[in-house]
């Protein structure tokens, strides 16, 4: 039951961070928090890159007032400091405060530790850092970047992942999310009456995931997507010639024997999360991308081109 009276305000709630980086996670938290309740948004102040307790205290002293004033009870306060002792010396000041405050990396980092018997770093910033898996991220971003839509197929062999659909499938935005965590990702388009590039004969199926929607579902995203040039180009909308479309690029599919995920009424995130599922089951990198491997070293790694016959 959501509370009545002074703390119902139409008026989103606002949610301080201190962080010793940048509170990205905390901020990230407060959203996900935010949306459970009925205004499903927030407004987030915070203190970044904090130091020192004498800058936490002048961060709440100077905000405590303020949330107060609001009506709204106690001040909503998420924190995630890696530094143990600065950790501890923020939670004895925010003690005896009417201050509702939330560790959101502490429990996390002693759970780690008891799990395992290790000792933390207690290092802020560290998932920030510009190490090897950076900069894989930023080539894989470049990477997808340069095989949108079928650009550079003769390269189609240096992906992790080849996703293959219709106009409107989803595959740009997934191969951007894949990329993201470091994954090379092409993409190939699909349609009707087209030959797909040769190269996709030759590379490992099982790096070939093949996207599908439902027609109508396609139709409607065409039919937005042409805008004012409906009048002269609307059979890419058209309901038959969609369907002609999946159908076609459903037999390619089968005679490359790729994994096919449906796209249709899917978050992004969910459908990037089953390819990797298959991906890794074929690839068991513990995460870990298959280009940041050397080719051909690794059990169960790239074959050296034995699906030509594919096109028969």
């Amino acid at each position: 039951m959501e509370p009545t009276g002074a703390r119902a305000l139409s008026d989103p709630p606002v949610i301080y961070i201190i962080s010793d980086s940048l509170g990205d996670s905390a901020a990230t938290m407060a959203v996900a928090a935010a949306s459970q309740f009925s205004e499903g948004a927030c407004v987030i102040e915070r203190l970044p890159k904090a130091g020192s307790l004498d800058q936490m205290t002048a961060f709440v002293e100077a905000h405590l007032e303020e949330a107060q004033g609001r009506g709204r009870g106690e001040m909503v306060l998420f924190h995630t400091i890696a530094d143990v002792a600065l950790r501890t010396q923020l939670e004895d000041y925010l003690a005896d405060k009417p201050i509702a405050a939330a560790d959101l990396i502490g429990p996390a980092i002693e759970t780690i530790a008891e799990a395992t018997g290790r000792r933390p770093k207690g290092e802020p910033g560290l998932i920030r850092k510009t190490d090897k898996e950076y900069f894989n991220r930023v080539g894989a971003l470049e990477f997808a970047v340069d095989h949108d839509d079928g650009r550079n197929t003769e390269q189609l062999g240096q992906a992790d992942i080849v996703l293959i659909g219709v106009s409107r499938s989803s595959k740009t935005p997934l191969a951007i999310y894949l990329a993201t965590n470091g994954y090379r990702v092409a993409n190939v388009p699909l349609a009707a009456g087209t030959e797909p590039p040769p190269q996709l004969f030759e590379i490992d199926p099982r790096r070939i995931f093949g996207l599908t929607s439902s027609p109508a579902l396609l139709s409607e995203i065409r039919y937005r997507r042409l805008g004012d040039a409906r009048g002269v180009a609307g059979a890419y909308a058209d309901p038959v010639h969609v369907q002609t479309d999946l159908d076609e690029a459903r037999q390619l599919m089968r005679r490359l024997g790729c994994i096919v995920v449906r796209t249709d009424n899917r978050a992004i995130e969910e459908t990037a999360q089953e390819i990797l599922r298959y991906y890794d089951l074929t690839y068991p990198s513990h995460g870990v991308p298959l280009s940041q491997y050397h080719r051909g070293t690794r059990t169960g790694g790239l074959p050296a081109v034995p699906y030509r016959n594919r096109r028969e």
